[in-house]
C-alpha cells in the first residue's frame, strides 16, 4: 500500500527524497537503509512517522520479547527492523559468546512490487542470529488476508500507512482481521488533510482508539487501539 509515485519537483524535502541511503540508530545497532524512491514512490523513502515510531517503542516500555508483530506497509523496513532488534534479550555466557532468546516473531509486509527490496533492507541490517525471526511477506489490504491467521499478533504496526482513502476500508478488513481482543495496533501518521481524520473516525467506529503520544516536532501523532475497551498492557 506504501507504493505510491512521488513528483520529482514536488520540492517537499528533496534532499531527503533523493538520498540512496539513510543511516539510523536504534537498539544498540547502527542501521543503515538503502532508498530508490525513483523505482518504488514513496516505499522506498523513510518518513518521519516511522522514525517517532521507532523511538516510541524504544523508550515507550513496551515490551517486545516472545510477542508476534506484524508491520503494515513496511516501504524500506525500518520499523519492522526496529522491532525485530527490540523484541531479543541477549543472555552473555563465558569467551563472549551471546546467546538471542525470547526473540520476537516479526511479519514485514508490504506489496509485491516492493518484496525484493524491502528484504534487501531487511537481511542487510539484522545480525544473522534474527534473520529468522523477521519474515518479509506479501500483504494487499484486504486480498491477501488468507495467508495470514486471524487474530494470531500481539502487534500490529504501521506507520504512515494513512493517506489513500480510496484504501481506508481495505486497511479495517485488514486490522480486523489480523487482531483479536488482546492485540495492540499502534498507528503513527501526520494528520495533514480531513480524510485522516475520516480515516481515525472509521477506526473509532470499530476499535477504542487513544493517542498515546505526540512528536511536536516532527509533527507525527501516534495512535494505540484495541477491540472494544481492552486495555490490557504488555
Amino acid at each position: 500500500m506504501a507504493l505510491v509515485p512521488y513528483e520529482e519537483g514536488a520540492g517537499w524535502g528533496a534532499r531527503q527524497l533523493h538520498s540512496p541511503w539513510a543511516a539510523f540508530r536504534f537498539a544498540r545497532h547502527d542501521i543503515r537503509l538503502r532508498q530508490d524512491w525513483r523505482r518504488l514512490g514513496v516505499a522506498a523513502v523513510v518518513w518521519d512517522a516511522a522514525v517517532v515510531l521507532c523511538a516510541y517503542l524504544e523508550i515507550g516500555g513496551i515490551d517486545l520479547r516472545d510477542r508476534s508483530v506484524i508491520e503494515l506497509g513496511a516501504g524500506t523496513g525500518l520499523l519492522g527492523i526496529v522491532a525485530t532488534l527490540l523484541g531479543i534479550t541477549l543472555t552473555i555466557f563465558l569467551r563472549h559468546i551471546l546467546l538471542y532468546c525470547l526473540g520476537a516473531r516479526v511479519t514485514i509486509t508490504d506489496r509485491a512490487a516492493a518484496l525484493e527490496f524491502l528484504e534487501s533492507n531487511v537481511q542487510a541490517n539484522l545480525p544473522s542470529e534474527l534473520r529468522s525471526r523477521a519474515v518479509v511477506k506479501e500483504l494487499t489490504w484486504g486480498k491477501d488476508l488468507g495467508n495470514f491467521p486471524p487474530g494470531a499478533f500481539d502487534f500490529v504496526l504501521g506507520a504512515d500507512i494513512v493517506y489513500l482513502e480510496e484504501t481506508f476500508a481495505e486497511l479495517l478488513q485488514t486490522l480486523e482481521h489480523l487482531c483479536s481482543e488482546q492485540t495492540v495496533i499502534l498507528l503513527s501518521c501526520r494528520i495533514r488533510y480531513e480524510r485522516d481524520h475520516k480515516f481515525l473516525k472509521m477506526l473509532r467506529g470499530r476499535f477504542s482508539v487513544h493517542e498515546v503520544h505526540y512528536d511536536s516536532i516532527k509533527d507525527v501523532h501516534i495512535y494505540r487501539a484495541q477491540r472494544g475497551s481492552c486495555k490490557d498492557d504488555f
